[in-house]
């Protein structure tokens, strides 16, 4: 046996191993349980790989992404063997891992019940104990068809091989551009076959090194993500390193369903989805119109502050200026159809920027009006599948608070630290504080139009910009617009939950397609920078985000109602009518309870509106001229002045905070 020169690296130190031939990765890492795969040059393989000399030797521990997305995609396997033992006539899809968990899609005649899921978990379990080995074993494309002839979904996908990645989200994880393999299920005793799957891998080397896992609902999916497809049911599962994450998770998630904004906007009467409208099309009822109006009046006002103009455009336009503006060829997918009249196609407007650079272009401009800050709000649609729509975060027609911004080269370096500035400030009103910035770059990928340089120039003033905030800057290369970088400002919310919030993207391919300029100080004509920056990304989407980050439990000046009188009995009503009457003149929002309904039941359903400030009166506070106050914790303060009692709403109203 010859020796095997091998690296293996761990955080800043390097061990240098000889081995001889036929070690493999387990061997290295023998008695390491928490370690589950390995990357050797860049490539994630099985601890069954048997090293080569030269190798580095990196160990993939469990904790880690890699780690934690291998764990999920054998859980996923054993959830498809244990499904087809369970029903045999299950036809096989796609069972990738994702965000915290997996899922497998099936052919089935008849769709999964709760009842199903509990057979299946119960029958999971008894595949984890058994010890399978998972086996990696290549096979040629002929080979595969020949294996997997009564998977139809998976010949298809063998037919799709090197473009795997755009066929369906999650086919990668099967096939790709390189080798076909087929993981194996084998009896640790016996070595026999119990069950197989096209699959990339790697995978852990037994079911018993799956630790913790829940299966937790099954849904209808399409095909491939396609409605012109058959629709198969999928099943959610997720598992965790260790029962007490799955623990902590599922707690997790219990918290988040509380907080899911679609559910609470229906008990809080804010918005709807009428199933006449179409899926991701929200009409919002009165209470929540005014919070939406609200929170569009303060950004309006911070907006006028700091130097922008208001602009407003049209919802449809000819073709021929998404023609212009690049987005018919790199973002077309994502538009609704074309409407045709008057001999000509219109379309949906999918971005406003194309509108707002018909602006600056109307009339000559100088170097004096630069920078230039339009802003709009621009109702735009997009065309989302449906399988993607959820509520007001991923919605097909929604409003953008838009702002494009034209300005020098120059300026561009202030422009863009002033506009994060502007945009981190302004999210810190409405009570998010913790964020970290994402910097999208571009990739080798022939989607990108303009010259290196520009990106180039571009990018580095987007870094120095982010840069001077003092935040966490994350870099994400490929996920750039196709017409320059951005920065996206992610916002963690109450329970932890990161939330894409605000973009801001450098452009210089859109004015030189547009032909835009502006007269310079030299009297020469020159093209300006332009600047995206949606600040919440859409009215819709951050109102959904706030639903959930309070709870639907908003700080007063959000409220839709600030204040509830309650009478203690019939006789009080007036006296609280008038009351409120003073605060409304006051610009508060304030309503009287003078229903039928006891004192008591006054209190619970104001509770449960989650209305900041209850204000309750009786014989004593109508004799002193006061009112008592009983706060959104239980807690009560008794005996307040009628104006002072009006001066407290004002003030926790003027500065945003929480009560």
């Amino acid at each position: 046996m010859s020796d095997v020169r091998v690296t293996i690296p761990r955080d800043s130190e390097r061990e240098e191993r000889v081995v001889t031939t036929g070690t493999t990765a387990a061997d290295l890492f023998q008695g390491e349980r928490s370690i589950v795969a390995a990357r050797v040059a860049g490539e994630l393989k099985d601890l069954a790989y048997e090293v080569a000399d030269g190798d580095t030797v990196e160990p993939v521990e469990i904790t880690s992404e890699d780690g934690l997305n291998i764990l999920r995609h054998s859980t996923a396997h054993v959830m498809a063997q244990a499904v087809q033992e369970l029903f045999p006539e299950a036809k096989l899809g796609i069972g990738p891992p994702i965000k915290d968990g997996f899922y497998y899609d099936f052919d089935v005649e008849t769709p999964f019940h709760p009842d199903d899921l509990k057979r299946i978990e119960k029958k999971m379990q008894e595949i984890q104990k058994r010890g399978q080995k998972f086996a990696r074993r290549a096979v040629s494309d002929d080979a595969a068809r020949e294996e997997l002839a009564d998977e139809p979904y998976k010949l298809e996908l063998i037919g799709l091989k090197g473009s795997a990645a755009d066929a369906a989200e999650g086919a990668s994880a099967e096939v790709g551009a390189g080798e076909l393999t087929i993981y194996d299920n084998l009896d640790a005793k016996s070595g026999e076959l119990c069950w197989k799957d096209l699959c990339r891998g790697p995978h852990l080397p037994s079911t018993r090194a799956i630790p913790a896992f829940k299966l937790m609902r099954s849904a209808a999916a399409y095909w491939r993500g396609s409605e012109k497809n058959k629709q198969l049911q999928r099943i959610y599962g997720t598992a965790w390193p260790t029962k007490d994450e799955l623990k902590a998770h599922l707690e997790f998630l219990a918290e988040a369903e509380k907080r899911d904004h679609r559910k609470l906007g229906a008990e809080l009467d804010l918005f709807s989805f009428p199933e006449e409208l179409g899926p991701g099309l929200a009409v919002f009822h009165p209470k929540g119109g005014v919070i939406r109006k609200v929170m569009e009046d303060y950004s309006r006002r911070r907006h006028e502050v700091s130097g922008y103009e208001f602009v407003n455009t049209p919802h449809l336009s000819k073709e021929r200026l998404f023609e212009i503006s690049g987005h018919l060829p790199h973002y077309g997918e994502s538009m609704f159809p074309a409407i045709e009249f008057d001999e000509q196609n219109y379309r949906l407007k999918a971005m406003n920027c194309p509108m707002h650079n018909l602006i600056f272009k109307s009339r000559g401009r100088s170097y004096r009006e630069l920078p230039l800050r339009l802003f709009e709000f621009g109702t735009v649609y997009r065309y989302e599948k449906s399988g993607v729509v959820h509520g007001l975060t991923r919605s097909r027609g929604f409003t953008q608070d838009d702002s494009h911004i034209y300005c020098t080269k120059e300026q561009m370096p202030e422009e863009l630290d002033t506009l994060l500035t502007f945009v981190l400030d302004l999210l810190r009103d409405y009570g998010l504080t913790e964020f970290e910035l994402e910097l999208s770059t571009r990739d080798e990928s022939d989607k990108f139009i303009g010259s290196d340089e520009d990106w180039e120039e571009a990018t580095e003033a987007l870094r120095q910009a982010a840069e001077k905030q003092g935040l966490p800057l994350v870099p994400d290369p490929g996920g750039a617009a196709y017409y320059g970088p951005k920065i996206s400002v992610q916002a963690k919310d109450a329970i932890g939950r990161s939330w894409q919030m605000s973009t801001l993207q450098v452009d210089f391919n859109q004015p030189k397609r547009f032909g835009l300029e502006y007269t310079a100080a030299d009297g020469s004509k020159q093209q300006p920078v332009m600047l995206h920056r949606a600040l919440f990304g859409s009215i819709e989407r951050f109102f959904g985000v706030l639903l959930e980050h309070y709870a639907g439990a908003f700080p007063a000046w959000l409220a839709p109602v600030q204040a509830t009188c309650i009478p203690i009995g019939d006789a009080h009503v007036p006296y609280l009518q008038e009351f409120a009457a003073q605060a409304k003149t006051k610009g508060l929002r304030i309503e009287v309870d003078s229903s039928s309904d006891r004192m008591q039941k006054k209190i619970r359903n104001a509770q449960k509106s989650k209305v900041p400030f209850m204000i309750i009166a009786g014989d004593e506070d109508v004799a002193q001229g006061a009112v008592s106050f009983r706060y959104r914790d239980g807690s009560q303060k008794n005996g307040i002045p009628r104006d002072e009692a009006i001066a407290e709403l004002l003030d926790v109203v003027e500065r945003r905070v929480q009560v």
